[in-house]
């Protein structure tokens, strides 16, 4: 199931809404998707939960905004403002140079809100106690970034990447190279390996199907 996470739930309250309306015993979604994020949420159920795998390892796709002048502790504009910066003497030009650094190969340190585990423990509940640790670089892969928008001090991107790939964290250091700081103002998920946004179910629409029986969810699957 193609579920269109609204923002604001985590991946988990999604999957645990939508496994309850379906009354399944065994469900999985394919690798979390930021709580201030939206968009495709691939959903397993039963048997199909051996292939969540396959979809957790495939490439993804955003459309997303940055904006430039303010780096925030979380990436994102849930978090505080810990650095401000003048955006007013960039350039387009200058803007398409450092964007076009980041494509290929490059190496990411995953950020402190996150589900990766330290020792067991999740980062970002270590984050919220207000502990930071080291945390591994990692590569990851820049297949096209391109700019649909550039308003002064904000970026619409279209990003294509690889698993792994922490949108919070290439607008950082999009904005470090900038010298004027980033961070995400919205991100919406469009693309999991095969599967796009365009047969995507949102919330609301799963809980009139199933108002009409369970024969309704049965059709979707």
């Amino acid at each position: 199931m193609l579920l269109d996470k609204p923002p604001g739930l985590t991946s988990n309250d999604a999957l645990q809404t939508v496994k309850s309306l379906y009354r399944a015993r065994k469900a999985g979604h394919t690798g979390s998707l930021d709580k201030a994020a939206s968009g495709l949420l691939p959903l397993c159920f039963g048997e199909a939960t051996k292939f969540s795998g396959f979809l957790l390892n495939a490439d993804k796709h955003y459309r997303t905004i940055f904006q430039l002048g303010i780096q925030t502790s979380t990436g994102d504009a849930e978090g505080d403002v810990v650095f401000r910066g003048e955006t007013g003497k960039l350039t387009r030009k200058r803007v398409e140079a450092v964007l076009a650094a980041f494509l290929g190969t490059v190496v990411q340190v995953p950020p402190m809100f996150s589900a990766l585990k330290h020792k067991g423990q999740r980062l970002y509940k270590l984050a919220h106690q207000g502990l930071e640790v080291d945390r591994e670089p990692r590569e990851i892969t820049v297949h096209s970034m391109d700019l649909l928008d550039y308003r002064g001090d904000e970026l619409e991107l279209d990003i294509r990447c690889s698993k792994g790939t922490y949108i919070r964290t290439l607008a950082e250091d999009i904005g470090k190279e900038l010298g004027c700081g980033a961070h995400v103002k919205a991100l919406r998920r469009i693309g999991v390996g095969p599967y796009s946004d365009e047969n995507m179910l949102t919330v609301p629409e799963l809980e009139g199907i199933a108002e009409t029986g369970m024969q309704g969810l049965d059709e979707l699957l």
